[in-house]
């Protein structure tokens, strides 16, 4: 469990690791499976390893599994014809492949017939932590969604963006509109918003729904592996390029690329994601020709943009290239007219995931999690459901099963299950805290500073 602080400072929240899945992974090589599941199972992950095709199949058959690595080339199979099986059966299952040998032409072809996404060997931990955060984040687990006293309709993104908030639902119209052009989109927002939910959302809208939708994560590798990772290299390019590599516009080719991140991009990549978007071309490491490219870039971030871009942070072309539909994705905050659908869509979809009744909330967890800020939103909101679902004793969640840090970090807001008294008493206090003067607090409360002052010491 780490503890980050909430935009704006103050004091932290709890945001607890990926929940665990179902894992299986299928190599022909032992180290890389003893490798893969002792890192996964470090993860709290339930693993489960194949060496070939037909005891992959086995497994399928017996077990239900949420995320599958799969070896492109497996020592005497295709893990490319490998993928047709899986699909026929666990449809549902995430795919991710994992190869040092590949061709671009074979992972192009990989990742239309529904690969997630790939990896390159060897592979860390860490990079096996960010792409199951991608997956989870995608809303690719929630294979199936819930309406309010429905059944549930096999749409897992509908899981987190169906909304009754007029701020929330102007957000999907501007997007979903925008979905059938090819305009390049910037989802703004804060983490946690669902902006990479939105953004699969977008692809699936589109007219380039049946081809490749492709993630990178830009704040989770150096500018030289970014380069890499974006536009790919040749065989003997630098030191360690012991393998060609396609790269991830490469992969994306016909479909959508999703920058996630895209404010931490390192200039000198900037520079080349502008030429991507003007020129449609681009170049690989170690070669000496460009490439075309046919791909819709869509880029999300949770900084102010404008204001980096003013700065020199990021560059003033870019983001007003990038800037050509811009949605700002509300805070969850901002839209607690969808909270109880969202806490009962997520119950439910747990209950479906354990086989089990949907778990209800006592009185106190209910005003409890209404009263919190969430400063973590959609994302912090699952964690904290699904721990609570875990720890639950019986069928109905405590407010002894919520977080212990969101329950001492609740603030008070417009709208809280609070006295006007309380309301009153917080807002002066922060007015106070912002302003460099008695009179100027006074001012911003409507009230004179001899009113300012008997309020104040009446309150201490």
């Amino acid at each position: 469990m780490w503890s980050f602080p909430p935009p704006g400072g103050g004091k932290c929240f709890s945001l607890f690791a990926i929940p665990p899945v179902r894992i299986l992974i299928i190599d022909d090589e032992k180290n890389i499976r003893a490798a893969f599941t002792a890192a996964l199972e470090a993860m709290n992950h339930q693993v489960a390893a194949a060496s070939n095709g037909a005891v992959a199949i086995h497994a399928l058959m017996t077990k239900s599994f949420d995320v599958i690595f799969l070896d492109l080339r497996l020592s005497e199979e295709s893990g490319l014809e490998l993928m047709e099986d899986i699909r026929n059966i666990a449809p549902r299952a995430v795919i991710i492949l994992v190869t040092a040998f590949a061709t671009i032409e074979t992972a192009v072809a990989a990742i239309k017939r529904g690969a997630f996404e790939y990896l390159t060997k060897p592979c860390t931990p860490e990079q096996l932590r960010a792409v199951l955060q991608r997956v989870e984040d995608s809303g690719k687990l929630e294979d199936w969604t819930v309406e309010a006293g429905g059944d549930p309709a096999p749409n897992g993104l509908d899981f987190l963006l169906s909304s009754e908030s007029p701020q929330m639902q102007r957000a999907l119209d501007l997007a979903f509109t925008a979905a059938a052009s090819d305009a390049p989109i910037l989802l703004l927002g804060e983490s946690g918003t669902g902006k990479s939910v939105l953004a699969r959302a977008i692809h699936r809208r589109s007219p380039r729904a049946d081809e490749p939708f492709v993630i990178v994560s830009c704040p989770s590798l150096s500018r030289e592996f970014l380069e890499s990772d974006l536009f790919g290299h040749t065989r003997g390019a630098f030191t360690g390029a012991a393998a060609e590599k396609w790269g991830k516009v490469t992969a994306a080719e016909g479909g959508t690329l999703f920058l996630d991140e895209i404010g931490d991009l390192p200039l000198e990549i900037q520079a080349m994601l502008l030429r991507l978007l003007q020129e449609r071309e681009y170049d690989r490491i170690g070669e000496t020709i460009s490439r075309k490219s046919n791909v819709r870039l869509v880029a999300a971030s949770n900084r102010n943009m404008s204001e980096a871009a003013a700065t020199g942070k990021f560059r003033e072309d870019l983001y007003y290239r990038l800037n050509v539909i811009s949605v700002t994705v509300p805070p969850l905050r901002e839209r607690m007219s969808d909270f109880t659908l969202l806490v009962n869509n997520h119950l439910r979809y747990l209950a479906k995931r354990t086989g089990k009744e949907p778990k209800r909330l006592s009185r106190a967890a209910w005003e409890q999690m209404e009263s919190y800020n969430w400063p973590g939103n959609l994302r912090e909101m699952r964690n904290v459901l699904e721990r609570a679902a875990i720890l639950c004793g019986g069928d109905q969640i405590q407010l002894s099963d919520l977080a212990e840090s969101m329950c001492m970090n609740t603030e008070i807001r417009v709208g809280s299950k609070v006295t006007l008294a309380e309301l009153e008493k917080v807002h002066m206090r922060r007015v106070m805290e912002s302003s460099r003067t008695l009179e100027e607090a006074a001012h911003t409360l409507g009230i004179d500073p001899a009113t300012l002052y008997r309020k104040r010491k009446k309150r201490e």
